[in-house]
């Protein structure tokens, strides 16, 4: 993916700051590209990949889930070339504009999926208790599972962070927060039953 562009300063998007940001080949590069020119989407890619993988992993923060913002970025780059407007400023900061988008929308899917994945194991672990009336929409879901988290004491609050939002086992937990694992699997089932009984309290 790294295919020996220059790096992307921080903060460049459509309408930003001039400077190497202002190239009028890139311009050319990109309306040639939406005429369905594979030779010079090529180039475009060689010039603006690394800078776009560059942004996406200072916003994402995960090598992984950056380098599929980029090749996404870019994909949608080849297919809507034909929106951009050169009036409206640079084909770098377009192309970056539309890399920071995806990557805040990537940043809310992981958000989004993994308080899912902690009600999910809040619920199977409580099954004695009464199941939450009815799914409620994605960020009101967030909303209530991270008031929900802010509430709990640190020692229970941290071993689920962990787990769930940093996707380490119960022994790497334990390792993390020099405990036994007996005491992080004790801390968490006491932290998921409180978890259950604030959101049940607030549904």
């Amino acid at each position: 993916m790294d295919r020996g562009a220059g790096a992307q300063r921080e903060g460049d998007t459509q309408g930003g700051r001039a400077g190497d940001a202002d190239d009028p080949a890139l311009d050319r590069l990109l309306i040639r590209a939406a005429d369905g020119d594979e030779e010079a989407f090529a180039e475009l890619y060689d010039a603006l990949a690394h800078p776009v993988l560059g942004l996406a992993w200072r916003v994402v923060r995960d090598k992984a889930q950056a380098e599929e913002v980029t090749q996404d970025v870019m994909v949608e780059v080849w297919r809507t070339a034909d929106r951009f407007r050169p009036a409206r400023g640079a084909a770098r900061n377009w192309v970056l504009t539309l890399a920071h988008r995806r990557a805040v929308d990537r940043v809310r899917s992981v958000a989004a999926g993994r308080a899912r994945e902690l009600r999910a194991a809040v619920r199977e672990q409580e099954r004695s208790f009464d199941t939450v009336a009815e799914e409620v929409e994605t960020r009101e879901e967030q909303r209530v599972v991270f008031r929900c988290l802010a509430q709990l004491n640190r020692e229970l609050r941290l071993p689920l962070v962990l787990a769930y939002y940093e996707g380490l086992t119960y022994a790497e937990v334990a390792e993390a927060l020099s405990m036994p694992a007996g005491t992080v699997k004790s801390r968490m089932r006491q932290g998921l039953q409180r978890l259950h009984d604030c959101m049940e309290a607030g549904s």
